[in-house]
């Protein structure tokens, strides 16, 4: 037997357990296109009104007409899922993109804005970082009230302090830095060099955090919606729908499971991509 027979089957083992992590990645990126679409197109894929009530049709099992069955008013579960991906998918898009915007701005103001300045605007994340964070969405949404918009705010303020306090410590390196150094030197004025250097230097990384921070951030609303807090009815939200079925999950399983189902396969591909994402940002992937 020859050193090349015996490692062999190694290689291909080795191949072999690359490949199953790269399926997963493939798998997860398609069902994320697939949702763009429909949230960007809803009505390619669902045919049926989301707000159309039947009586007469009130808690079908799937089949027939309704591939998903129908909820307690006759509604085509299936249909509201498809319009439900729209407001559930951008609460948490939206979310995420004002704490990526709002923590920027803390983060280099705590870094570039003097001692004094860094210390007030760490304390205050510190305080922020302590408290649970739905609960602090909770408490913003009891001085602002409940709503579509008011959730987002509610979820982006509870986000902020984390990606603060990572563009701070990044803005902290980058800064005594050689390339930075040289800028100055050269004459580059204070503006220039945070617009040239910091800046991009400083978010590059939290754009791959916030990838997978948007499922965080879609859970955060989908749970709101669940307590009342998000969109009013009729309006197919995931959330809303989660928790319109769970009275009924005894008799009529499926108004619950498929709101859920969807609310989870979302957030298991969004965090497969973005895991995916910040491997190869690490240069831990070829």
């Amino acid at each position: 037997m020859t050193a090349s027979t015996v490692a062999s089957p190694v290689l291909v083992i080795g191949r072999g357990r690359r490949r199953a992590p790269r399926a997963g990645v493939w798998a997860a990126a398609a069902f994320l296109l697939v949702l763009a679409v429909i949230v960007v197109a809803p009505g390619l894929v669902a045919h049926g009104s989301p707000d159309l009530a039947d009586a007469v049709s009130a808690l079908r099992p799937p089949g027939g007409g309704h591939p998903l069955g129908t909820d307690a008013n006759g509604r085509d579960v299936f249909s509201r899922i498809v319009y439900g991906a729209r407001p559930s998918v951008l609460a948490g898009l939206t979310a995420t993109a004002l704490a990526v915007t709002g923590g920027t701005a803390v983060g280099l103001l705590a870094a570039l804005g003097g001692r004094v300045l860094d210390e007030i605007a760490m304390r205050v994340v510190d305080v922020l970082l302590s408290l649970p964070g739905l609960l602090l969405a909770l408490l913003v949404i009891a001085v602002v009230g409940p709503g579509t918009l008011n959730a987002v705010l509610a979820i982006a303020a509870y986000t902020l302090p984390g990606y603060a306090r990572l563009v701070r410590a990044q803005t902290m390196v980058i800064r005594r830095s050689g390339y930075v150094e040289a800028a100055v030197s050269l004459g580059l004025t204070r503006a220039g060099v945070i617009a040239r250097h910091v800046l991009p230097n400083a978010v590059a990384p939290l754009l791959v955090v916030a990838t997978i921070e948007v499922g965080t951030a879609l859970v955060a609303a989908s749970s709101l919606s669940f307590l009342g807090l998000g969109p009013r009815p009729p309006a197919p939200e995931w959330g809303a729908m989660l928790s319109a079925g769970r009275d009924y999950f005894s008799v009529a399983w499926w108004v619950a499971l498929f709101p859920g189902l969807a609310i989870t396969l979302t957030v298991l591909s969004v965090t497969v991509v973005g895991r995916h994402l910040r491997r190869r940002v690490e240069g831990r992937l070829p």
